[in-house]
């Protein structure tokens, strides 16, 4: 019983970052990959730089996407999307 005591510290350190740290990491990575999944064409988007624009084409072999900008049309990994920006604006402003 006093060997589980000594270690009853570092088992709780652990489990605190595991549910406050390890586990809302883990969520996030399953989300941000379910939004990549489920781009089609004509979502706007915004890049993680910052780039916004409207997404033309998806390559499902080399999982990128052809993003239509004022510029001219840009190839850019779906990773590179960011899903946070991206929701925001494609949800309505309430006033």
């Amino acid at each position: 019983m006093e060997g589980f005591q000594q270690f009853l510290p570092m088992i709780l350190i652990f489990a605190v970052a595991y549910f406050f740290m390890i586990r809302p990491q883990i969520k996030r990575q399953k989300d941000e990959k379910k939004f990549t999944q489920n781009l089609k064409r004509g979502d706007k988007i915004v890049t993680k730089s910052g780039l916004h624009g409207k997404v033309v084409d998806l390559n499902d072999s080399d999982f990128s996407c052809i993003i239509e900008t004022m510029a001219g049309r840009l190839k850019f990994d779906r990773s590179a999307i960011s899903m946070e920006m991206s929701k925001k604006l494609n949800t309505p402003q309430q006033k």
